[in-house]
């Protein structure tokens, strides 16, 4: 899927989509309106989300479980209602108390263009999820080859380590099905320069859990690329 055009900006593409009136006198916010919000956001309701943020709702009020109106639409891959939040101020990288952000939710469910409008809005790539894994091993794990390559694009460790003693490389080959879109990703988690012999905590390299699954396409894929 391509991004949206070099020339937008997330201010000005979010905007465009929420057809926000800031001029509009805002009422009172309450909690109950910051919770109406929310529950507008999770199920896609960009007029009523539009409706409560011109109202006075806060795009950074968050529920029981620390879950933001950005977060619940991020869920639902809610486009239109990202760019309203996000347009009033909604922060892509606010994590719910699991640790999960609008970022970190588009790169492990495959959201391409929710990840470029997070990117643009400032998306902290470095930030970890409950695993203590970069957004590259969530998008890995999931075969997600479009987000990979988008990731790649950015600052983002490629050989980060999470909680479990894993990379992105090891993820993909781990977890994954050897089929054509984790061919993918590992061919483009070598191509970035991912370390082929970095073993997980049982010091089992990517190679040896290659060969084990029988993804002999991944296998020569690391072995051309000096993996033992």
């Amino acid at each position: 899927m391509q991004g949206p055009p070099a020339t937008a900006t997330p201010e000005r593409d979010c905007a465009a989509r929420s057809n926000a009136t800031p001029e509009s006198e805002p009422v009172a916010r309450g909690r109950d309106m910051d919770m109406e919000l929310i529950e507008a956001a999770r199920g896609g309701d960009a007029d009523t989300v539009k409706r409560l943020l011109t109202e006075g709702a806060s795009a950074g009020a968050r529920d029981a479980s620390g879950m933001t109106a950005l977060i619940a639409a991020a869920w639902g891959n809610h486009l239109e209602v990202a760019c309203a939040l996000i347009a009033a101020g909604g922060d892509v990288n606010a994590q719910d108390d699991t640790q999960q952000s609008a970022y970190l939710i588009a790169t492990a469910e495959g959201y391409r263009e929710l990840l470029d409008l997070t990117l643009e809005a400032g998306a902290d790539v470095q930030s970890l999820d409950s695993y203590r894994g970069t957004g590259l091993i969530r998008a890995a794990e999931r075969g997600h080859g479009d987000v990979v390559a988008r990731l790649l694009e950015t600052e983002i460790a490629v050989d980060h380590i999470n909680r479990l003693g894993l990379t992105a490389l090891l993820e993909a080959i781990m977890f994954g099905d050897g089929g054509a879109r984790y061919v993918e990703v590992v061919r483009l988690l070598v191509a970035a320069g991912a370390d082929v012999n970095l073993a997980d905590g049982n010091d089992v390299s990517p190679l040896a859990h290659a060969q084990q699954r029988g993804f002999t396409e991944l296998a020569a894929i690391l072995v051309s690329a000096g993996a033992r």
